[in-house]
């Protein structure tokens, strides 16, 4: 089973770049993706460049109705290996069924996993019923985050906050690794907070980082992979690494 939380308790740490991007790569080298967007906010549709949402056909119906099929709400993207299970901006995190367990029982229900080689959920960073469910969901949990102490602290925050779903909920789950995103190879404050994050939790945790690139913003507004969208840049480069990084972890 892979089934990949990319998550962070910290706000504007790269999460959904992230997740886009590393779908695309996966989906890319071949291995059938799904990527569900529990972030309410909604922006995997649009760095995917998908524009019309249909009403009801989101992750978040199934917190309206849970005997709803997760295979209904699967898109397609225009990127070959690549669905999307869309967000809807307009979901109220304090309604609807608040069950840690409605992610994980429907994709058992539905037989989702037996379409897929890898899913990736991307997470809100409100510790709320929606992230508990992927946290739940996954055996994996991949953390993005900017080298500077606030996303250090959204670190610890998020950490906490897995034990006791670790020991109770989902044994099973793992931490995959801490992905540096932003980051500077020359600035010391970066280098000084990766070694930290390296120190707390083993070197071996710490993927290769993911540069500030000017390209990677541009890519997503312009609703496409950064692969797609500037192949040759530096952040198509070290998503292509990442991805490989990731994708050897998984398969031992």
């Amino acid at each position: 089973m892979n089934i990949i939380a990319v998550s962070n308790r910290k706000g504007g740490a790269g999460k959904t770049t992230t997740a886009v991007n590393l779908a695309a790569e996966f989906s890319a080298s071949g291995n059938r993706t799904l990527l569900i967007d529990m972030d309410s906010q909604g922006h995997c549709s649009v760095g995917l460049g998908i524009k019309e949402i249909q009403k009801g056909k989101t992750i978040h119906s199934l917190f309206r109705d849970n005997t709803i099929s997760l295979n209904n709400l699967i898109i397609p993207t225009s990127f070959e290996n690549l669905d999307l299970i869309p967000a809807d901006p307009l979901f109220n995190h304090g309604k609807g069924n608040l069950s840690p367990y409605l992610l994980k029982e429907a994709i058992q229900r539905d037989s989702v996993l037996k379409h897929y080689n890898i899913i990736l959920i991307d997470t809100p960073p409100s510790l709320d019923t929606l992230l508990v469910n992927a946290l739940v969901t996954a055996d994996k949990v991949l953390i993005p985050f900017v080298p500077h102490q606030l996303s250090y602290e959204g670190i610890k925050q998020l950490i906490r906050s897995l034990y006791p779903i670790m020991l109770k909920e989902n044994p099973n789950l793992r931490i995959l690794g801490f992905l540096p995103t932003m980051a500077s190879d020359r600035m010391k404050f970066h280098i000084k907070i990766k070694g930290k994050v390296g120190e707390k939790f083993g070197d071996a945790k710490l993927l290769p980082p993911i540069h500030n690139s000017v390209k990677l913003a541009e890519a997503f507004a312009a609703g496409k992979p950064i692969r797609n969208y500037a192949p040759k840049s530096r952040g198509s480069k070290d998503y292509r690494i990442t991805a490989n990084k990731i994708l050897e972890i998984i398969s031992n």
